[in-house]
């Protein structure tokens, strides 16, 4: 699985409808074979940063980078960031979640 989490620096005048402007790409990209999760969360720190956490199958992701949405999402989304986004990516062996043993609800 690849494990991947981009941080986006939306430019204030776009950030309380950005999940509006991303809205296609999710749900075109949630449609792809082989996405595990794609999900957005707005930073508790900076409203104006959005934190996308996404995964995909191995052989899924160059399916995504290529594909038409993805392309346009290349196209729309720039000039609605104050910066290139940042992003982590990591090669993991499995794509479930553990639990978080040190919070168990018993």
């Amino acid at each position: 699985m690849i494990f991947i989490v981009a941080k986006f620096k939306v430019k204030p005048e776009h950030a309380d409808s950005w999940l509006d402007h991303v809205r296609d790409f999710t749900a075109a990209t949630r449609a792809e074979p082989g996405n595990l999760w794609f999900d957005w969360s707005r930073s508790v720190d900076d409203p104006n940063e959005y934190v996308l956490v996404e995964a995909f199958q191995d052989d899924a992701a160059e399916a995504h980078v290529t594909s038409a949405h993805f392309r346009q999402a290349q196209q729309d989304l720039p000039p609605l960031l104050q910066e290139t986004p940042r992003v982590r990516n990591v090669v993991m062996d499995r794509d479930e979640w553990d639990e978080l043993g040190e919070m168990a609800v018993r």
